[in-house]
């Protein structure tokens, strides 16, 4: 994936309003590396109220488990970074809001913390709908810390944009 700007993200965020507000739905967003970041991009926007309902940042394993009802077993069997997690912190991301829509984001952003498994830019993402509809999936991005952050928001956003 190339280098992605604020202008990319912003325009993202702007068709993700449009689709949302046309729905009647609001969005909740489940954060770790990318540390509030998509909520940044989502409440950027003039009126993201009427369509950006909240944002968990849950960095720490304590706070995925606190906020968002992640297992710990999960956390210990699969790892932070993981699909499993990522689908966990989805589902509790929308039973602890009033959102119909929920992206969840869980990843290695750098430079540190990679392993041989899950090296420095292993993102894993998870998307759930008050309609039962939850899809997952682990990506793997290249570059510096702020870039592996803004593609993991960019793709985070691309992918509730074509789930809807």
């Amino acid at each position: 994936m190339a280098v992605v700007n604020d202008s990319a993200l912003l325009n993202l965020a702007v068709e993700l309003s449009t689709i949302l507000q046309h729905k009647n739905w609001t969005l909740a967003l489940a954060e770790s590396c990318t540390g509030g970041m998509a909520a940044q991009y989502a409440t950027a926007i003039a009126g993201s109220s009427a369509w950006f309902e909240r944002g968990f940042v849950t960095y720490s394993n304590a706070a995925k488990i606190e906020m968002l009802g992640v297992s710990a077993a999960t956390i210990e069997q699969h790892g932070a970074v993981s699909e499993q997690t990522a689908r966990e912190m989805a589902l509790g991301g929308l039973q602890h809001s009033h959102a119909q829509i929920v992206a969840a984001i869980t990843g290695v952003a750098g430079p540190d913390g990679g392993t041989s498994e899950k090296p420095v830019g292993t993102v894993c993402f998870s998307w759930v709908d008050v309609t039962g509809k939850i899809s997952s999936e682990t990506k793997q991005f290249s570059g510096d810390r702020e870039t592996i952050r803004k593609q993991a928001v960019y793709h985070a956003f691309k992918e509730l944009l074509l789930l809807h």
